[in-house]
């Protein structure tokens, strides 16, 4: 079969617009109702109202405990001339929630009445009804508790049950059929047994899907996972379309020689949609056979992830008759610089964090097989087509996945990176579960800066200041003249070359990097570690343009690392704990200081305090952080500057 062609990608708004008219044309909606015990309807939708077949309370009865009378025999009553009712005729002891006696229509509350052998005193006159629940105080017979299409909870479960009520009809369950392609795929049962080979990859997208379905109230229906083979695919969407409302094909939908999807659906129905203008999630493919949507989600999850959002939601809504809840959306302000190509809208997974009063918004990742950047993120922005990136400081839309409570308690840290700030983050959520971290790694310089404009509670930085041969603080004093900060020591680490194991360049010297043979991996441009290199070069008379590689960048010491064991790179500058953590080697070039920085007027805040009391306090973490290898925790804690 040869390769097919890309079609023209429809825009984002347009796409969702043409799968949503042709649903309503093709699919019978929402789903029918099925009656199931009052008991099991909690997390149900309501097929149709549900109306009380009996009053709750059904009968009069005491509010509290005390004397039940009739509210006519107390009238006349008052402190200066109080009056006595006989008790067993006048006035009955009642307990709260007890029938009201015939004849009665008022509770005396015990404390206020005297009791003598067999009678009562009181002290006032009381009204009819008074101090009790009356027949439908909370439910009247035939009135409606709740609407069609009407998410039943805990509450709304109880009320229906206490009308009398023991069946409930509810819309059925829209069943979502998941089917994982992909020769190369192992699922987690195999995984037990199997050691991956290329081209072998886990298949997890699936249980991600499923995850995502069952929020959304619908039955997950997952299909054992089929080769890349038209015929066999084809088979299996036919089981698929008999016993499900919408079926997901999870990756071949894009453009390869094994990529069935497209033509399999085509085959057995019709594409209405072949390719969507969004990143990720470009090779997103939808039809319809007879009636029932089927849908090609791309194999990369957090394009698998962002068209699950996009598409399958609103159809979802649709089969159940109630809208699925929405993410917040608040305003933040862009950290750095995002550039972005025209023609597709991109959604970027970010972190956010509120400095005062401001809302930060740092960029996670942006590549569709980074699982990890959805992980790490607290939402996503949205970069328009007709837009070519948000520049720093920009204000920008936050579509967030998290509580704005959690969003509050964020710890918004910008700067250098460091393997420490993980281990750090993971002991503030066990010592202080309601505090998070934010970590942005800009690099040295950019975390600096960040804290110049207001943007940041805290910054990680290791500068060297060639002249003085002092960390940090030459560029502090040089850049925040007039802010008011401590800088507090983490760690002490060594920063070295990182290579494959055994060394197999014999990279010993700066000087060979320059070599015709070695390709270097760099940190970007203002970290500390750049900043480094740059020095030993120039001391060594180096050109970067004599480096190989010297143009290609890496964020963090451990994408270093990582670029060094994938053979992407011979060699890279990072510290030890990268190389460590991928079984690399090492050798060893400078110990240097790591601080985090912290403007003071955030000191009293809880969640610097609760940073500050980890760092200073929990020799759980400052062994943690030693075994990791190459870092020194001697002055862990200690305020190294202040102004």
């Amino acid at each position: 079969m040869g390769k097919k062609v890309f079609h023209e990608l429809i825009p984002f708004e347009d796409a969702l617009s043409l799968l949503l008219d042709e649903f309503s044309k093709r699919v019978k909606y929402p789903l029918a109702g099925e009656e199931v015990p009052v008991e099991e309807c909690i997390g149900r939708i309501t097929a149709e109202p549900v109306f009380a077949k009996m009053s709750s309370p059904y009968f009069h009865s005491a509010a509290m405990d005390g004397y039940a009378v009739r509210a006519e025999d107390t009238f006349d009553a008052s402190e200066l001339k109080p009056k006595r009712l006989k008790l067993g005729k006048q006035a009955v002891w009642i307990e709260t929630g007890d029938p009201l006696p015939s004849g009665f229509n008022a509770v005396i509350p015990l404390e206020e009445a005297t009791k003598f052998e067999d009678e009562i005193e009181i002290y006032r006159s009381y009204s009819p009804y008074h101090h009790v629940r009356h027949v439908g105080e909370d439910i009247v017979a035939t009135e409606m508790i709740i609407p069609e299409n009407y998410l039943i909870g805990p509450v709304e479960a109880s009320a229906i049950l206490a009308s009398g009520i023991t069946k409930v009809k509810v819309r059925k369950k829209p069943i979502i059929g998941i089917i994982p392609t992909g020769s190369e795929l192992v699922s987690s049962k195999e995984l037990e047994n199997t050691k991956l080979s290329p081209p072998q990859l886990i298949e997890y997208n699936s249980l991600m899907l499923r995850g995502f379905i069952k929020e959304d109230f619908s039955e997950p229906k997952v299909y054992p996972i089929t080769p890349d083979n038209e015929n066999v695919l084809s088979e299996v969407l036919k089981q698929a379309l008999t016993e499900c409302d919408v079926v997901l094909i999870n990756a071949g939908s894009g453009y390869g020689e094994e990529d069935f999807t497209y033509k399999v659906i085509k085959d057995l129905g019709e594409v209405v949609i072949n390719g969507v203008a969004i990143k990720p999630g470009k090779p997103f493919i939808a039809g319809f056979c007879e009636s029932v949507p089927v849908l090609g989600i791309p194999g990369y999850p957090v394009s698998a992830f962002f068209t699950y959002k996009f598409f399958v939601r609103p159809i979802i809504e649709k089969l159940i008759g109630t809208k699925l809840k929405k993410p917040d959306v608040i305003r933040g302000i862009i950290s750095r610089k995002i550039p972005s190509k025209l023609g597709v809208d991109e959604f970027l997974r970010v972190k956010v964090g509120c400095v005062k009063d401001k809302t930060i918004v740092s960029p996670v990742g942006r590549g569709a097989g980074l699982l990890m950047s959805v992980v790490r993120a607290d939402g996503y922005i949205r970069l328009p087509k007709d837009c070519e990136g948000f520049s720093q400081g920009q204000e920008v839309d936050v579509f967030l996945w998290k509580d704005k409570s959690e969003i509050k308690n964020t710890i918004v840290c910008i700067g250098s990176h460091d393997n420490t700030l993980d281990i750090l983050y993971n002991f503030l959520r066990k010592r202080y579960p309601e505090v998070s971290l934010s970590s942005s790694h800009v690099g040295s310089m950019g975390g600096i800066l960040a804290i110049k404009r207001g943007e940041a509670h805290v910054a990680g930085t290791h500068l060297l200041d060639e002249s003085s041969g002092e960390y940090n603080i030459p560029f502090i004093k040089k850049l925040l003249p007039e802010k008011k900060v401590v800088l507090v020591n983490l760690v002490y680490r060594v920063q070295g070359f990182i290579v494959p194991k055994g060394n197999p360049k014999g990279i010993k010297k700066f000087c060979d990097l320059a070599r015709e043979d070695v390709v270097f991996i760099n940190r970007q441009g203002g970290s500390g570690t750049r900043l480094l290199l740059d020095k030993y070069l120039r001391e060594e008379g180096i050109l970067p343009e004599e480096i190989k590689g010297y143009e290609n960048e890496e964020y963090t010491h451990m994408g270093v690392a990582q670029a060094v064991a994938s053979g992407r790179a011979d060699v890279g500058l990072g510290i030890y704990a990268a190389a460590k953590a991928l079984g690399l080697d090492f050798i060893p070039v400078a110990e240097e200081r790591y601080d985090l920085l912290i403007p003071k007027e955030f000191l009293e805040l809880s969640i610097i305090q609760a940073l500050l009391d980890v760092i200073k306090n929990d020799e759980e973490f400052r062994k943690l952080v030693e075994s990791l290898g190459g870092y020194d925790t001697r002055d862990m804690g200690k305020i190294i500057y202040e102004n």
